[in-house]
């Protein structure tokens, strides 16, 4: 009796057990990946809307600011500084004195020079009338000798005398000549202790930005006194990687941050590009050129320069997160009008900023209404979804 019921419930066991094996193995083969058109339920996503409109991939760099242009005023003629008619920061017109050398002894040396001339000059003057005189009287001497009054020897003497001051006449002005230098040296030896600012070339206009000596201090010849600096424009100096420097051209925009200003945004421009990179570090000089005409930047402040390396003012552009791989290429799932579920897209990348990426269908056809930003990793072209947040906003205008 007992073997009978222990045989009974084990075939009742044996019999759940196939049956059991018999719907696993249904399930498997029946189920279809999460997600697909076949799939159990919505997968739940977030969505993007997308956009059209401008972007700009852009490259950050760090750097300091430089005067644009920079020159020493040092005087040529050594000299006791009597005067400095500039200080630190003052503006600078090109040819201004800006200091005054003690120039007494140049006075001096000037008004010797001048008179050195003046003896040489009256000398001249009598070295060619006694020039004129022996002339006249070799003249004389050759009229009477032609007719047999004069000797031989009255008309070797009147020829030599002639020549002679002739010559003396000719020494004369070459004193003359010289005295003329010296003097002219010393007046542009005493024009020297006007120190002057000059440049060639730029704006009128510049400013102090150092100063190297003191009223009253004994500064040599080509010492330096000051430090006159060019502030508008002012240059940018950043040093960029090859990886960058093949993206960078002249004339390309730039947006130049600063601590010192920091809600402010300055305009500028690449302007020169160094054509060698440096060897212990493999990075190149690049320069920025900003407008300055208030003055506020300064050199030696450090800033963030944003170089704009590519613009497409039309383009349509999703969320960086809404691209994904599948076989092989770079896709987006776009959520049909009812929100309810989604197609596959191929798409070509372009211009990438920050978070949003522009893109293009690969089939031509624009791009519209939301993307799927989150989830999409368990989707499938025409998978169904939902949408959390809209069902949220269904509840609370429901309720």
């Amino acid at each position: 009796m007992g073997s009978a019921k222990t045989w009974a419930v084990a075939v009742g066991l044996a019999g759940a057990l196939i049956a059991g094996g018999v719907a696993l193995r249904t399930w498997v083969f029946t189920d279809t990946a999460p997600g697909s058109a076949n799939s159990g339920g919505p997968v739940p996503v977030e969505v993007a809307t997308i956009e059209r409109g401008e972007i700009e991939r852009r490259r950050e760099f760090t750097g300091t600011l430089e005067a644009s242009a920079q020159f020493v005023v040092a005087p040529k003629a050594s000299g006791r500084i009597e005067r400095i008619e500039v200080d630190l920061g003052d503006a600078v017109t090109r040819g201004q004195v800006v200091a005054i050398l003690d120039d007494e002894e140049l006075v001096q040396a000037e008004a010797e020079a001048r008179a050195e001339l003046a003896v040489a000059r009256a000398e001249a003057s009598a070295a060619t009338k006694l020039a004129d005189l022996a002339r006249r009287n070799f003249d004389r001497v050759e009229g009477l000798r032609g007719r047999d009054i004069a000797s031989e020897q009255d008309f070797d003497t009147a020829r030599f005398d002639k020549a002679a001051a002739e010559a003396e006449a000719e020494v004369a002005q070459a004193r003359v000549a010289r005295a003329k230098a010296a003097h002219k040296a010393a007046q542009i030896r005493r024009a020297y202790t006007e120190v002057r600012a000059d440049w060639s070339a730029g704006d009128e206009q510049r400013v102090v930005a150092a100063r190297f000596a003191d009223e009253g201090e004994l500064l040599a010849a080509n010492a330096a006194l000051l430090s006159i600096v060019d502030l508008d424009p002012i240059t940018v100096v950043v040093f960029v990687t090859e990886a960058d420097y093949a993206e960078l051209a002249p004339a390309m925009a730039v947006e130049l941050r600063t601590d010192a200003f920091p809600a402010e945004v300055f305009a500028g421009e690449i302007s020169r590009i160094a054509p060698v990179f440096r060897e212990q570090t493999r990075q190149a000089r690049v320069e920025m050129s900003v407008q300055n005409a208030d003055g506020r930047l300064k050199p030696g402040m450090f800033v963030r320069a944003r170089a704009v390396l590519d613009r497409q003012a039309e383009a349509v552009i999703v969320p960086a997160s809404a691209i994904v791989e599948r076989d092989g290429q770079r896709v987006v799932f776009v959520v049909d009008e009812a929100g309810a579920a989604v197609t596959m897209r191929a798409v070509e990348v372009g211009i990438r900023e920050g978070d949003r990426v522009a893109v293009v269908a690969q089939d031509g056809a624009a791009l519209r209404g939301q993307v799927v930003s989150l989830g999409q990793q368990q989707l499938v072209d025409g998978a169904e979804i939902v949408i959390p947040e809209r069902q949220a906003n269904k509840g609370e205008a429901s309720s």
